[in-house]
């Protein structure tokens, strides 16, 4: 019997620890870290990775923990299937404005924040249905992302988005359908990014 609650005081503790790191933003954050230390200066990772910050990064941040700190959102999870139709609104607000601007700067579009842009769009429409696990599909998405960075990075944040999965459901911030539903989007979407990468090469 105590082995079991010792089992559980570790499962739960390691569960939110991992669901917590590796939040959605913290991942992406760490790919387009690796990716521009990987093929930039300092002097233009920081140039390309700043835009990034202001104007899509730091104002979904602010606008989770201003609806927190109202009592509008539950949590900076914003695990309320409800709450998250007003999230997603912001986030892919912030992904065109990121695009346009960075269009108008670059003179090309960003692949990697368009495709992620088409994910949140299939996740708003899922969540009308089922509030797909985002935690699980962002990190499937960011695997993809590692894998045409290095096959071996992306195996294993694949099995980082698997291990975040299950502690979505360990800490019942969604039911196993959820987590699985958040997948299979992030699997089409991962799909069709790979597909765009290696044409464009």
């Amino acid at each position: 019997m105590s082995g079991n609650n010792t089992s559980e005081s570790f499962i739960i503790p390691a569960s939110r620890f991992i669901s917590n790191f590796f939040n959605p933003i913290n991942s992406l954050c760490l790919y387009f870290i690796s990716h521009s230390y990987l093929n930039y200066s300092l002097r233009t990772a920081l140039s390309e990775f700043l835009p990034m910050l202001l104007i899509l990064i730091l104002p979904v941040i602010l606008w989770i923990s201003w609806n927190v700190r109202k009592g509008k959102y539950t949590n900076m999870d914003v695990s309320n299937r409800k709450q998250r139709h007003s999230l997603y609104i912001v986030v892919v607000a912030a992904a065109v404005c990121y695009l346009i601007i960075n269009y108008l700067i670059d003179q090309q579009v960003d692949v990697v924040v368009l495709f992620l842009l088409l994910l949140l769009i299939l996740m708003q429409i899922s969540n009308f249905f089922i509030k797909s696990s985002m935690h699980t599909s962002l990190n499937v998405y960011t695997a993809a992302l590692f894998f045409v960075l290095s096959p071996l990075a992306g195996a294993g944040w694949f099995i980082i988005a698997v291990l975040v999965g299950l502690t979505r459901v360990i800490l019942k911030r969604h039911t196993a359908r959820e987590v699985i539903m958040g997948s299979v989007l992030a699997a089409v979407v991962s799909f069709m990014y790979l597909y765009t990468h290696i044409q464009m090469q």
